[in-house]
C-alpha cells in the first residue's frame, strides 16, 4: 500500500518549493502549510518549484495561486517547453501535468483579476435604453407577425369549413358556447349593474351643481350602449376566456395531445380554434346585450332611489336615444370576440413542455386580449367621433 505523503511547502531563496499530495483529500492541510508560511517571504517569491510535489489538482492549485505574487503568476502564464529537462526523480510527463494544471489555473485568476469594471461613461444608460427598445421592437414584431399568420390560418380553415359540412365539430362548439357563454352572464350582468350604479352616482354628483342631475340617465345610457357595455363584457371574457383556452390548449400540448391529433391526421386548428372562435363570435354580443341592460338598470336604481326621477321617466328618455348607439356598440363585439379567441389559442399553442410554461402563457394571453381590446376601443372610438356616428 502506498503511503501517503502529506502536503507541506517552504520558502528558500524567493523560491517556494511544494513537496507531498496536494488535492482534495489533504484540502485543510494544504491550507494549513500555505497560512504557515511568512507573509513577507511570499511576498519576495521569484520561482516556483514543484520538483517534489507528488500531486496535485484544482482545489489545491487555486488555493496555492491565491498565495502566490501577481508577477508569479505572471511567470508562470506560459506553457512549459516540451524540451523542458527532467527534474529530480519524477517522470517528466507528470511534471508537465502539474505545470499545465498550475498555469491554467493562474491564467483563470490573472483574468478574473484583470477584468476590472468599465468605467461608467456619458451616455452609457442611454445606450442600454436604446438596446432593450430594439430588442423589444424585434420580439414584439416576431409576435406581431406571428400573430397575423395565425389569424390567416384560422381564416383559411374556417372558409374551408364552409363547405364541409361533415366535418363541423358542432358537439364541441355547443359546449364551448355554454362554458364561455352562458356560464358568464351572472357575472357580466352583475359587474355591469354596479358599474352603472357607480356612473350614475358620479353623474349625480357632477350635474347636482348644475341643476341638471335629469341628464344623468343620458350619461348612463349614452355610456353603456356605445362603451362600457361592450368593453366591459369583453374585459371580463378576455380574463376569464381567454386564459380559460390557453390553459386547455397548454395542457393538451404538454401532454403530447395535441402531437397525437396530427398524428392521426386531425388538424389542430380545426378541432380546437374554430369551435372556441365560432361560439365567442356568437356569446360575446349576447353578453355585450346583457351588459348594456344591466348596467342601465344599475342607473334607473341610483335615479329612482337618489335622484327623484321615477321609473317611467327615465324609461322614457332612454327610449329617446337614438338606436344607432346601441349597434355601434354591438358592432364592435365581433371583433373583440375575435381577438379574444385567437390570442387565448394562439398562447396555448407556443406552451412548451412544462406546466410553467402553462402559466406564464396563460398570463400573456390574458394581458394582451385585454390590452388589443382596449386599443381597439379607443381607435373605434375615435373613428365612430370623426365620422359624426
Amino acid at each position: 500500500m502506498q503511503e501517503e505523503r502529506v502536503p507541506s511547502a517552504r520558502v528558500e531563496n524567493h523560491t517556494l518549493m511544494l513537496d507531498g499530495e496536494w488535492n482534495i483529500a489533504h484540502f485543510r492541510d494544504v491550507q494549513m502549510a500555505l497560512k504557515q508560511l511568512p507573509k513577507q517571504d511570499l511576498a519576495d517569491l521569484r520561482e516556483l518549484v514543484i520538483d517534489r510535489l507528488h500531486s496535485i489538482d484544482c482545489s489545491a492549485a487555486t488555493e496555492l495561486m491565491e498565495y502566490v505574487p501577481a508577477d508569479t503568476i505572471l511567470t508562470l502564464a506560459a506553457p512549459p517547453d516540451n524540451d523542458t529537462p527532467q527534474v529530480s526523480d519524477e517522470p517528466d510527463s507528470q511534471r508537465q501535468r502539474h505545470l499545465r494544471l498550475l498555469y491554467t489555473v493562474a491564467e483563470s485568476l490573472a483574468a478574473e483579476t484583470d477584468a476590472e469594471p468599465t468605467p461608467y461613461r456619458f451616455g452609457d444608460g442611454l445606450a442600454r435604453f436604446g438596446k432593450w427598445v430594439s430588442e423589444r421592437s424585434r420580439h414584439q414584431w416576431q409576435q406581431t407577425t406571428l400573430l397575423l399568420s395565425f389569424i390567416g390560418l384560422t381564416l383559411v380553415r374556417t372558409l374551408v369549413l364552409v363547405v364541409l359540412p361533415h366535418r363541423w365539430r358542432l358537439t364541441s362548439f355547443f359546449v364551448h358556447i355554454q362554458q364561455a357563454g352562458l356560464q358568464a352572464i351572472p357575472i357580466v350582468a352583475l359587474l355591469t349593474f354596479l358599474v352603472g350604479a357607480v356612473v350614475a352616482f358620479l353623474g349625480a354628483t357632477v350635474l347636482e351643481d348644475f341643476g341638471a342631475t335629469i341628464y344623468t340617465v343620458d350619461l348612463v345610457a349614452y355610456a353603456f350602449m356605445r362603451e362600457l357595455g361592450v368593453l366591459l363584457a369583453a374585459i371580463l371574457l378576455a380574463g376569464r376566456t381567454a386564459s380559460s383556452f390557453t390553459a386547455q390548449i397548454g395542457a393538451m400540448k404538454v401532454n403530447q395531445e395535441i402531437d397525437a391529433l396530427r398524428v392521426q391526421g386531425i388538424d389542430p386548428i380545426e378541432v380546437l380554434v374554430i369551435p372556441r372562435l365560432l361560439a365567442l363570435l356568437i356569446m360575446l354580443p349576447l353578453l355585450t346585450f346583457v351588459g348594456i341592460v344591466s348596467g342601465i338598470l344599475g342607473g334607473m336604481v341610483v335615479s329612482v332611489l337618489s335622484l327623484d326621477i321615477s321609473t317611467g321617466q327615465f324609461l322614457r328618455i332612454v327610449q329617446a336615444i337614438p338606436e344607432r348607439h346601441l349597434y355601434l356598440g354591438l358592432a364592435k363585439a365581433p371583433l373583440f370576440a375575435a381577438v379574444i379567441a385567437i390570442i387565448g389559442c394562439l398562447e396555448g399553442f407556443k406552451v412548451k413542455g412544462n406546466a410553467r410554461s402553462v402559466g406564464e402563457h396563460t398570463t400573456s394571453s390574458v394581458v394582451q386580449a385585454i390590452f388589443i381590446v382596449i386599443l381597439f376601443n379607443a381607435i373605434a372610438a375615435l373613428f365612430f367621433m370623426e365620422m359624426g356616428w
